[in-house]
């Protein structure tokens, strides 16, 4: 007997369309879209069949009453419509990173166990084909004892100086600028793979300190760069470097670690019709790394489509089909809100380092 079919309202549709796809492609109905701009999201509901629009998040949640709530707004909400979906009955998941604090997190994290809703956090980094083989060879001893990770995830989003604002410049809204942005899943991937930050030291830059919020009323203050080193619960070592303002880039993700018995290194680069299954070399010699084939493991149409939809389908899609089983079944095989508290941990971490400049702990 096939699944039944869950009911979703989706929340915010600037990545929020990527979730579309991702859960029809899982079986799911869409019922319910919102965002502000109400004409913008009456196109994306014709376009996807979805019968419901709505301008306020409130009206979605006591109007269409969907089983699953995604929440893709901007972070310094998210904590309040997390609450209020889950005190009405619904799962809900969460774009990273969760909210504007470790605080704030943990009161998600909190309410979703006390209404006993499912509640997962949008990591879905962790889902091309390379990084699942990647990270099965991690866990089966591959690399033996971890000495050191490097991390790099470049965007070209704010690279150009003549670049309209958004919300993501403004720490207020954004809580922080690139380590959201992108930086964010090098945490999870590091966590996920490799273990818990115990402590680190960041350093954070502004590309143009003379951008402007889209309001005029004050200079943009998330930071468009950052590089962090960091100690993990292993005593393996971490270096981390995020940039949104990288010329010639377009969400570039690499990850190259080294052990007493073996390297691998994995990339991934938004280039060619397969770009989503990623590239995973290894060697367990001194020198020279081989290729790694991985089978894509997705539908032909995961690869059809807007970009948008290709992210939706190829890289979403795996993580709402444990998402769904997770509450059918109560498993958990996939990136939790727990895991969105953690990550948040260092977030807040790399803030407070580049306010005092100096190492701290990470604490959750």
């Amino acid at each position: 007997m096939a699944p039944r079919a869950h009911t979703v309202g989706i929340i915010g549709l600037g990545f929020g369309r990527a979730h579309i796809p991702a859960f029809q492609s899982a079986g799911s109905s869409v019922v319910a879209v919102c965002q502000r701009n109400l004409a913008g999201a009456r196109a994306i509901a014709d376009r996807y069949g979805i019968s419901q629009v709505f301008e306020r998040w409130e009206d979605l949640l006591e109007q269409a009453k969907p089983e699953i709530v995604v929440i893709a707004t901007p972070p310094h909400i998210r904590r309040q419509v997390c609450l209020r979906a889950l005190s009405l009955g619904m799962h809900v998941l969460c774009e990273k990173p969760l909210a504007l604090n470790v605080q704030e997190a943990r009161e998600m994290v909190e309410a979703a166990a006390a209404a006993k809703r499912v509640g997962g956090t949008v990591f879905n980094f962790r889902y091309p084909a390379a990084m699942q083989r990647m990270h099965q060879m991690v866990a089966e001893g591959f690399l033996g004892r971890i000495f050191h990770v490097n991390c790099r995830f470049s965007g070209a989003r704010y690279a150009d100086e003549a670049t309209p604002a958004s919300w993501r410049v403004d720490r207020a809204l954004a809580g922080v600028g690139a380590m959201g942005d992108f930086g964010v899943h090098m945490v999870d991937t590091v966590r996920w793979n490799f273990g818990e930050f115990v402590r680190l030291c960041a350093q954070v830059g502004i590309a143009y300190p003379s951008r402007r919020l889209p309001d005029g009323t004050k200079a943009a203050d998330a930071e468009d760069y950052c590089t962090l080193l960091a100690e993990l619960d292993s005593g393996a070592q971490v270096a981390l470097s995020v940039s949104r303002a990288a010329r010639g880039t377009n969400g570039d993700f690499l990850v190259d670690a080294y052990g007493s018995q073996g390297a691998l290194s994995y990339r991934l680069r938004r280039e060619g019709k397969l770009w989503y299954r990623g590239e995973l070399s290894a060697t367990a010699e001194a020198h020279g790394f081989r290729p790694i084939k991985v089978p894509a493991g997705l539908p032909r149409s995961a690869g059809q489509g807007d970009p948008m939809e290709v992210a939706g389908k190829a890289m979403i899609a795996p993580l709402v089909k444990r998402f769904l089983a997770a509450i059918r079944r109560g498993e958990s095989s996939f990136p939790t809100l727990e895991d969105g508290l953690r990550a948040q941990a260092v977030l807040d971490a790399v803030v407070e380092s580049t306010d005092r400049r100096a190492w701290v702990d990470v604490r959750s």
